[in-house]
C-alpha cells in the first residue's frame, strides 16, 4: 500500500465510493469514518468484503485532512487512477449521443455533468487535456458515481477531434448563447456530438466554426446566461426527448 500510494486517487462520498465498488474499478482501501452506521455503511462493507478490499475506521478528522475538508460523508477510497478512453474508444461504441465539453474548469461542474450525462444515457464524454478540469475527486463526488457509468476520453485538440467524429458520421451540436435559433427550434440527426462551452468564454471561435448547428436556450433578459452544467442537462434531456418522440411515432407506424 506505502508504495502505491503516490500513484493512487482518492475518491469520495457515497455515492461516489459505492459506485466505484459496484462497477469493479480497482480499490486498494477504504476508510470509514469512526461511530458510523446504518444500512449503507453495513451494505459498504460487505460490498468490500466480496471484492477483498480493506476497510480501515479513523476519526471523521483524518477524512476531514485527507480530502481538505471535502464533503466526504463518512468514506474515502484510494483508487487506481483513473483510465481514460481514447476517442476512437468511444465511436466503437456505435453511440447515439456523445457529449463535448469545451474548457470546463469547475470540478462541480464536470461532476453535475457526467450525472446529467449517464442519467440520459450518453455512451461518452470528451474532455480537452488542457484548459480544463479533469475527473479530480471533487469532479467525481460532484458526479455520484456517474462518471463510473460513462466512458471519458481526453484529447488534445477538441477541433480535430470535432472534425473526427464528423467524418464518422455525427453531427456536431453547439450551444452558444448567441446562436440564430433556439434549440426548440433546431434541427440534426443522430448520431449526435453535443458541444458545451466553458463557463467563461463559451465555445470559442474555433470550436464554434466546428458545429454543423449552433443552438441557443432561451432566457429572460435578466439572466441571460446559464451554468454550464444546467446547459448541458437541457440539451440533453432535449435530445432524449426528442429520440423518444421518434420511438414513438415509429412504433405506432408499425402498428
Amino acid at each position: 500500500m506505502e508504495k502505491k500510494a503516490g500513484n493512487l486517487e482518492l475518491v469520495y462520498g457515497r455515492h461516489a465510493v459505492k459506485e466505484a465498488l459496484l462497477t469493479g474499478r480497482p480499490l486498494y482501501k477504504i476508510l470509514v469514518a469512526r461511530g458510523l452506521g446504518g444500512n449503507f455503511f453495513h451494505e459498504l462493507r460487505n460490498l468490500a468484503a466480496g471484492r477483498n478490499i480493506p476497510v480501515q475506521v479513523l476519526p471523521a478528522e483524518a477524512l476531514d485532512r485527507l480530502t481538505s475538508r471535502g464533503a466526504h460523508q463518512g468514506c474515502v477510497a484510494f483508487v487506481s487512477p483513473y483510465r481514460y478512453a481514447a476517442i476512437e474508444d468511444l465511436v466503437a461504441l456505435a453511440p447515439r449521443c456523445l457529449l463535448v465539453l469545451a474548457y470546463i474548469t469547475d470540478p462541480r461542474n464536470l461532476g453535475a455533468i457526467l450525472r446529467t450525462a449517464a442519467a440520459v444515457g450518453v455512451e461518452g464524454v470528451v474532455l480537452p487535456s488542457r484548459r480544463a478540469v479533469g475527473l479530480t475527486a471533487e469532479a467525481l463526488k460532484a458526479a455520484a458515481g456517474g462518471a463510473e457509468h460513462v466512458k471519458v476520453a481526453r484529447v488534445t485538440n477538441l477541433a480535430a477531434a470535432l472534425r473526427y467524429l464528423k467524418e464518422q458520421g455525427f453531427w456536431v451540436l453547439g450551444a452558444e448563447a448567441d446562436a440564430p435559433c433556439t434549440l426548440w427550434e433546431a434541427r440534426w440527426n443522430e448520431p449526435v456530438a453535443v458541444v458545451i462551452g466553458g463557463e467563461d468564454k463559451g465555445l470559442g471561435k474555433v470550436i464554434r466554426r466546428e458545429c454543423d448547428v449552433l443552438v441557443r436556450i432561451p432566457t429572460t433578459a435578466q439572466m441571460p446566461c446559464l451554468n454550464a452544467s444546467v446547459a448541458a442537462a437541457i440539451v440533453l434531456y432535449e435530445v432524449m426527448r426528442r429520440r423518444l418522440m421518434k420511438g414513438n411515432h415509429e412504433g405506432d407506424s408499425a402498428d
